[in-house]
């Protein structure tokens, strides 16, 4: 099927976003960021994260608001801490050297997130470098961007090499992720299609620890290797040099030509049992399925399928972040997704339509 970069025949536009709507979270707030630099349309974002127990924005959302800014030298107003309000008009996505520190833990994954479909299309080269949480229970950590997202966008046309510069895990954060972009041939994308039921090779599990006894690590392996999951290797990796304390587990899935990376975190007060037991209750449903992708990639996917005018792929579960990432999209590129249930999995698809006149 061919491939047309949808966004590039978009009207200009304000788009206005109720950041209430759906699962109401910092994900509508990046999707717009990003879809505002494609496309070029200025967008106005009110009640930001409304239903939060701290509602407005925060260090991350900031950071992300100030990413596209800069890629685009674009302007933004209500760009504080705290604000309900973002509106955001860009100017032309440039490529380049850029940095950003989030001065929190905050997700570097998501800032990523944010200005990596808008770096695609720059024109040159680009080299990103995020300071912040690498590994945060509240986004897609490194390992995951590494093995599961990035190499499947390399698939379609979409190229990224990341870099773990140094570890930085939630609460201390002071992490680095790099990564080094290069601009997508528009004419040579190709279609997402990953409906076909996945040919699973092994499953494997990572304890990641940083700067605890070893009894964590060694009650965790012990209730990995007693759970429902099917592990067949299990690695212990002690973090070096990095800020706090942290602890992350990980199963490893990997299939014919794709690697599935799911995550639990351990906090401060929660025991071993309840994070082994998270890990499970997200692995097995995925493993007892035949979907392409599971719901974390399929969420990822979403904008990338968008900006190409068609795609499919299946998934285990489609869960109110998703719906809502879907909605947003809607609203800037003339695209209709598609859901049905079929055989024990979820088919997404979308295709393009016309744009309003």
């Amino acid at each position: 099927m061919e491939v047309v970069c949808v966004f590039v025949y978009m009207k200009k536009e304000l788009v206005s976003i109720d950041g209430s709507q759906g699962e109401g979270g910092g994900q509508i707030v990046r999707t717009s960021l990003t879809l505002a630099c494609l496309t070029g349309r200025s967008v106005r974002i009110e009640n930001i994260r409304a239903g939060r127990s701290r509602p407005g924005l925060a260090n991350q959302h900031l950071t992300c608001a100030r990413a596209a800014g800069m890629i685009t030298s674009g302007t933004l107003e209500g760009d504080h801490k705290g604000s309900p309000y973002l509106q955001f008009s860009p100017g032309e996505i440039t490529g380049g050297d850029y940095r950003f520190d989030i001065g929190s833990a905050g997700a570097a994954s998501l800032v990523l997130q944010t200005v990596l479909p808008a770096l695609f299309f720059a024109s040159q080269p680009s080299t990103v470098t995020v300071t912040g949480g690498t590994h945060n229970p509240w986004a897609p950590p490194f390992d995951f961007l590494e093995r599961t997202f990035l190499p499947r966008l390399k698939e379609f046309g979409f190229v990224g090499d990341l870099e773990l510069i140094k570890p930085g895990f939630y609460p201390a954060g002071g992490g680095r992720l790099q990564i080094e972009i290069q601009p997508a041939d528009k004419h040579n994308l190709k279609m997402i299609d990953r409906i076909q039921p996945k040919d699973i090779k092994e499953v494997n599990a990572l304890v990641y620890t940083l700067k605890l006894p070893a009894k964590v690590y060694q009650l965790q392996r012990k209730l990995l290797l007693e759970s429902s999951l099917p592990i067949e290797n299990l690695r212990h990796v002690e973090i070096p040099n990095a800020e706090g304390s942290g602890n992350c587990v990980m199963t490893e899935i990997i299939a014919d030509d794709h690697t599935t990376i799911f995550t639990a975190f351990g906090q401060r007060g929660k025991h071993s049992s309840k994070v082994i037991k998270e890990l499970v209750e997200i692995t097995q449903p995925f493993l007892n399925s035949p979907a392409g992708v599971d719901r974390y990639l399929a969420d990822q996917l979403l904008l990338y399928m968008a900006l190409s005018g068609a795609g499919r792929f299946t998934t285990n579960q489609i869960y109110n972040h998703c719906r809502t990432n879907i909605s947003v999209i809607q609203a800037f590129l003339p695209v209709e997704f598609k859901m049905e249930e079929i055989s024990n999995a979820f088919k997404i698809s979308c295709a393009s339509r016309e744009p309003n006149q």
